[in-house]
């Protein structure tokens, strides 16, 4: 039998939630780089005795309510009031420990180039505006889910964002039920994959 991606894809609010990272080289700043791109509220916690300049740099222009960096070791009482916990040291010992101590306080944890300890991923994402999407290969190839993105990124033009919001008030002044709706705005939109394959 063929293997399923068993993910369930759902867009964190990390506005509201808080999340700790364990780590402070170029692997975490990979992974703040990225979360800080998409979600720039993000409220986030570094903890590592060792901090890449980088990381000192992008703290710049963040409140020191929502962006905090702690310069020690992690120790058991660093996950307390966090929501997700990533482990993003270089150190498979270190990395283990956070997932043990997180998990056992009930936590979302993700654990850097080990997927088996991960609940959830930081997959490759496209935004236009408001469109979001995320792509995820399962923690089978990165390389494919960063190649999407970029062919997503070109496929998509810059003023989609206003293509939604004219969408968005379109559906606003219909008077209409909501599987009326539905069908007045699928039609709509269906001239977008029209106008594409013509284009092919």
């Amino acid at each position: 039998m063929q293997q399923k991606n068993q993910l369930f894809p759902v867009f964190f609010r990390l506005d509201r939630l808080k999340v700790l990272v364990v780590g402070a080289g170029e692997v975490g700043y990979e992974k703040l780089f990225f979360m800080l791109k998409s979600s720039p509220i993000t409220h986030v916690k570094i903890v590592a005795p060792e901090i890449n300049d980088r990381i000192w740099a992008m703290m710049e222009g963040y409140y020191e309510t929502s962006f905090k960096i702690e310069q020690k070791e992690f120790s058991d009482e660093d996950v307390e009031g966090y929501d997700l916990v990533i482990a993003a040291t270089n150190i498979e010992s270190l990395n283990k420990e956070v997932w043990k101590v997180a998990k056992a306080k009930g936590k979302l944890v993700n654990v850097a180039d080990t997927p088996d300890l991960c609940d959830f991923y930081l997959g490759s994402i496209v935004t236009k505006g408001h469109l979001k999407i995320a792509i995820s290969t399962n923690g089978k190839s990165p390389t494919l889910a960063k190649r999407l993105r970029q062919v997503f990124e070109e496929v998509f033009p810059e003023d989609t964002n206003q293509l939604l919001q004219n969408l968005h008030a379109f559906r606003g002044k219909l008077k209409r039920n909501f599987e009326e709706k539905v069908k007045i705005l699928n039609d709509l939109t269906k001239s977008m994959i029209e106008l594409k394959e013509f284009k092919n």
